[in-house]
């Protein structure tokens, strides 16, 4: 069994998706709302999130083979996008970023459209994000079994519900951490992220100095 490679994505998700971080977010998006309409938002929300990463998962991979793309400079790029949504989280600019798109249209429009909200901005880009798009994308692109591959949907699917009981929790939660257990949690997962997102960006360049990976396969085969 790759237990490394099961316990490097769940990590590697885990911080990108950041469950505990969105819950303020999905008190500001339910603020009002009775306790069906919640628990309604919050199980669209967590599908529609599930279904965008198990789509990258299957397909990202034959889309960057059909775009001519290499694994090490996707990689690399990966890295470069997770190592920013690291920074933002250790300096404070992701949440801040999460509040705006949760709260940037006017409140009685916000009411009128609840239940979309669980669409936009909560699955996308709150829970599918690009640092989890990118974090998926790579990681299917490492899975080197099927059993690995298998192992990272049951990941992603255990992340969702993961999300989806945040969701549920999401007043408890928040008032357990209250605003310093928030951000002192937020800036501890962006230091591990950013050190995740400098391992993509090693292996990228060790697999192109290995292979030269960055080249179009016709350049890649053709005489010196």
């Amino acid at each position: 069994m790759p237990w490394d490679y099961f316990l490097n994505a769940f990590a590697t998700l885990f911080v990108t998706i950041d469950p505990v971080a969105i819950a303020p977010i999905f008190i500001v998006l339910t603020d009002g709302l009775d306790a069906p309409t919640r628990r309604t938002m919050a199980l669209r929300g967590a599908v529609t999130s599930w279904l965008i990463l198990l789509g990258f998962a299957l397909a990202g991979r034959p889309v960057l083979d059909f775009l001519g793309i290499s694994q090490a400079a996707f990689r690399i790029a990966g890295g470069l996008l997770l190592f920013w949504t690291a920074v933002e989280m250790v300096f404070g600019g992701r949440y801040e970023r999460r509040a705006r798109q949760a709260t940037g249209e006017d409140p009685a429009a916000i009411r009128l459209e609840r239940m979309r909200a669980a669409i936009f901005p909560l699955a996308i880009p709150l829970v599918a994000g690009p640092g989890a798009i990118s974090a998926t994308i790579l990681l299917a692109s490492r899975s080197r079994s099927a059993v690995a591959f298998a192992g990272l949907l049951l990941i992603i699917t255990a992340l969702i519900g993961l999300c989806f009981l945040v969701f549920l929790a999401a007043g408890r939660i928040d008032r357990f951490l209250g605003d310093t257990g928030r951000t002192v949690l937020t800036r501890l997962l962006g230091i591990i992220l950013a050190a995740l997102a400098v391992q993509f960006v090693l292996a990228g360049l060790a697999e192109f100095a290995a292979t030269g990976a960055f080249l179009p396969a016709a350049a890649a085969s053709a005489p010196g």
